[in-house]
């Protein structure tokens, strides 16, 4: 008994992403972080432009939020951020070194219309980077992400954002290149009334080809760059690569 045939569309998709996996592929470019605990502990040094990559917060995803709008910051040209709600502080991507004038805003109103149009600015090839706020991110949908940076060289950054009771599906694999972990710590103190720059705790949860770690490190700035704060230079943990962690 014959199975009933493929489409052409799903025969030409596997095809394409066989091609990719087995690394036909030209080696993606890399953004650099600037603080080498990160850069050692990625293939190539850097996080690699032309992927997807996927950073989860809790809450309000703050911390998060600022971590993947520092990332684009760095990047040339527009970035397309494309919600499921409109609940973006344009002051604080800007803190993070991302201006408005750099972001294009898309409320998609749901997962599945986000992923559709972050896939359809992918393809356009034009942008520095592609930003995508979902709550669950399917293997498929994470394929086709991947798929579309790679041909494009664009950087793709999933934010897995989630309130309180719900925890997305965070821990289910998917095709990103390397996961992220971010949450706010309490800044350090000064020696004089105010409050110090921010502080967040950053977890590489998977690389491919990579080892996870974990690091504590002061927030973006406004250029985008992340901190060594004064009590880790030179100390330990940095000299070390910050805190390993076994494979996620």
């Amino acid at each position: 008994m014959s199975s009933r045939p493929l489409s052409p569309a799903l025969v030409a998709l596997r095809a394409r992403i066989a091609r990719i996996e087995a690394g036909d592929a030209a080696r993606p470019q890399v953004l650099p972080f600037g603080i080498a605990p990160f850069d050692r502990s990625l293939p190539g040094g850097g996080l690699a432009l032309g992927c997807l990559h996927e950073v989860a917060g809790q809450g309000d995803g703050a911390a998060a939020t600022g971590f993947v709008a520092g990332i684009a910051a760095r990047t040339r040209g527009g970035v397309l951020w494309c919600v499921a709600r409109q609940d973006l502080f344009a002051p604080g991507l800007e803190q993070s070194g991302l201006p408005p004038d750099r972001v294009i805003h898309v409320e998609a109103g749901d997962d599945r219309a986000v992923l559709a149009c972050m896939e359809e600015g992918l393809r356009h090839g034009g942008l520095g980077a592609v930003i995508g706020d979902i709550a669950r991110l399917p293997m498929v949908a994470s394929r086709r992400l991947h798929l579309a940076a790679r041909e494009s060289g664009t950087l793709c950054l999933a934010l897995r954002r989630w309130g309180p009771g719900a925890d997305g599906d965070f821990g289910q694999p998917t095709a990103a290149m390397t996961r992220w972990r971010v949450s706010a710590l309490p800044s350090a103190p000064l020696p004089v009334p105010g409050v110090g720059r921010a502080r967040w705790r950053i977890e590489l949860v998977r690389a491919r080809a990579g080892e996870g770690f974990e690091i504590e490190l002061e927030a973006c700035d406004g250029t985008g760059h992340l901190g060594l704060p004064a009590d880790m230079a030179g100390g330990p943990a940095a000299a070390a690569g910050g805190r390993r962690r076994a494979p996620g």
